[in-house]
């Protein structure tokens, strides 16, 4: 578990890496070498709200600081759900780090088992079925949402039918997260 002020200092480095990119000026990592463990990572940037970029890695070889520069810098630039971000947006956005645990497969007699064993609202979600897989974070799941749609929603996401979850030749993972976000020029931790 990370505290506050390390959260803080996640934020910072992934907009300080957003930043320096699109200025096309060097990234100095030096004050956040500390951050040497392996950690899955994702970075969500949000403007107005709304969803603008997000990328990430479940499973790293990186140390979590240089995990952190490369998830901001593709959420930023290499999402192509959007268009690259621009400089004059950086004033306008909000970034969302969050590190993830590692993934643990759900060991499923039937479908419904799985719903038992995943905690809506805390729980990540990844699906590997042959050369298609998913991930979905828990935030990600809407507000009307229950357990059964995160795990339909994975599955389209995939590029499977909805109810392949059901599907016990498939795997299923999920993981634990630590977000952080900054909401109106403070750090918060959301999960």
């Amino acid at each position: 578990m990370y505290s506050l002020l390390q959260g803080a200092k996640l934020i910072e480095l992934a907009r300080h890496s957003i930043e320096t990119f699109i200025k096309k000026q060097s990234l100095n990592i030096k004050p956040y070498e500390e951050f040497t463990e392996k950690s899955g990572v994702f970075v969500t940037i949000k403007k107005d709200g709304v969803l603008r970029g997000e990328r990430g890695f479940l499973e790293t070889t990186d140390n979590l600081y240089m995990a952190v520069v490369k998830a901001a810098r593709d959420a930023a630039f290499r999402d192509k759900r959007f268009p690259q971000l621009k400089e004059e947006e950086l004033n306008e956005i909000e970034i969302q780090v969050t590190m993830t645990s590692k993934p643990v497969l759900i060991r499923a007699s039937n479908p419904d088992s799985y719903i038992k064993q995943i905690d809506f609202g805390y729980d990540g979600l990844m699906i590997k079925a042959g050369v298609f897989s998913s991930i979905m974070l828990p935030h990600s799941a809407g507000r009307e949402w229950d357990t059964e749609r995160m795990l339909r929603q994975l599955c389209i996401s995939a590029g499977l039918t909805m109810d392949s979850w059901r599907d016990l030749s498939h795997q299923i993972f999920k993981f634990q997260v630590q977000v952080f976000a900054e909401r109106n020029e403070k750090v918060v931790e959301l999960i």
